[in-house]
């Protein structure tokens, strides 16, 4: 019999830690998924799960939505990929054209970490200067160029391998616009990357106006502005944070809802940046002027899904709905945290839900200060949950779909509450 242990041993003898991604690991062992559907997962040994993951918040239409694993098959049928040129990356082009203010021209790239890449190599290539500031606490992928300041609160790289040449590249600034102002003197800095939600897909809102203000900043001191809208693009509206509040970057990075929640990514932005990319107008005699290749960027595959799920993220229905039911998810814990007395806070934006467990208010912290967690509340709380079959992205936050329902909150809402009058009884929260 397969079943979650005997997978774990085995991907141990071939994976480092037995994992594809670091946070996935868990001990004794993972769960293993075997089906998905809307708002609900089986893993191999038939255990159900509610999903407030929805793989890492790319599913915005729930699992296995049937519009997009139609489109995909059908494309299957036809060719999964060949290399070439195809008429589905211009569709998907033009939905992303037509939705994002900021999409004078779109570029597709294989990943959320390979758009932000791209896009730093833009922002270098047009500004001419090598530096880049970015925000405490907020993440743009894993490379090494943007990993400095990932981990709130610490100046280096949160990893091995990182040269201390690359990180000297990178300036960290707190989400205060009057230090930004201050740091942006710096001459060598041509480019800004802020995660347009604030840290940790808006665990650490940003200040009111901060965006705005960040905006006038960069075109003030001539720097190119990127917003990282990897999760708030067509989540927080069609047209993602930027059309939902009414600030334009410069450039945009998309992945995860891009796709449809298949595997890429793309960026956008202003016609004068994004022609750095076009082979057919050398400059400095390169050709094109800015480099960018990745065999699966814009699979047809991956097309056709993304095509279908615009489609549905056009209407601004699916947002409504995953909006409506994180807010009754938030309202129903901080229910929770009230009637057993905990000093603690459900909060978020759009169709998220942040857990803070330092008080009633978030108002003020820092990035470290909101998202240091002792390791037992962290183990209890996630562990509690994941036996019950609640599972949360991360231990202090989550994401909804279009797929939940109220039924399926109120119930994850119940897991909850059993689940924190455990870890009073043992101690790990004082009530």
């Amino acid at each position: 019999m397969i079943t979650n242990a005997s997978l774990a041993d085995r991907a141990r003898r071939v994976m480092p830690g037995g994992v594809s991604h670091e946070l996935r690991y868990r001990t004794p062992h993972p769960s293993y998924i075997a089906r998905a559907l809307g708002a609900e997962k089986w893993d191999v040994e038939g255990k159900r799960y509610i999903d407030f993951k929805l793989g890492a918040a790319s599913q915005l239409l729930g699992n296995s939505c049937p519009q997009v694993i139609e489109a995909v098959a059908g494309q299957l049928t036809r060719t999964p990929y060949t290399g070439d040129c195809h008429a589905l990356e211009i569709e998907w082009a033009e939905w992303i054209h037509r939705l994002m203010p900021s999409a004078d021209l779109v570029r597709f790239t294989g990943s959320g970490t390979e758009s932000t890449m791209l896009a730093l190599r833009l922002g270098r290539a047009y500004s001419g200067r090598d530096k880049v500031l970015r925000i405490d606490g907020h993440f743009h992928g894993w490379h090494d160029m943007l990993l400095k300041g990932a981990k709130p609160g610490f100046e280096g790289a949160p990893s091995l391998g990182v040269p201390q040449a690359i990180a000297d590249l990178t300036v960290i600034a707190p989400s205060s616009l009057n230090a930004v102002a201050d740091l942006l003197a710096d001459d060598q800095i041509g480019t800004i990357f802020v995660e347009a939600s604030g840290a940790n897909y808006g665990s650490v809102p940003l200040p009111d106006g901060f965006l705005q203000g960040i905006r006038d900043l960069a075109t003030q001191t001539d720097k190119v502005l990127i917003f990282d809208e990897v999760i708030t693009g067509f989540r927080w509206s069609p047209g993602g944070r930027q059309a939902r509040d009414g600030v334009l970057p410069d450039l945009t990075t998309l992945a995860k809802i891009v796709t449809g929640g298949l595997p890429g990514g793309a960026i956008c932005g202003k016609a004068e940046i994004m022609e750095l990319l076009d082979p057919g107008k050398p400059r400095g005699g390169f050709a094109p002027p800015v480099s960018h290749k990745g065999t699966f960027n814009a699979a047809p595959l991956v097309a056709a899904g993304a095509i279908a799920a615009m489609e549905l993220l056009s209407t601004g229905e699916v947002q409504a709905q995953a909006d409506a039911m994180a807010a009754r998810l938030r309202d129903g814990i901080n229910r929770c945290f009230e009637s057993r007395q905990i000093s603690a806070l459900a909060y978020g934006d759009s169709s998220t839900c942040h857990l803070y467990f330092g008080g009633r208010s978030i108002d003020g912290l820092s990035a470290a200060e909101i998202r240091t967690v002792p390791a037992p509340l962290v183990n209890g709380l996630r562990n509690g949950l994941l036996e019950r079959g609640v599972d949360f992205m991360s231990f202090t936050s989550c994401v909804t779909s279009s797929a939940h329902t109220p039924e399926l909150v109120d119930e994850a809402i119940e897991i909850f509450d059993e689940t924190l009058a455990d870890l009073v009884m043992n101690g790990v929260i004082a009530a």
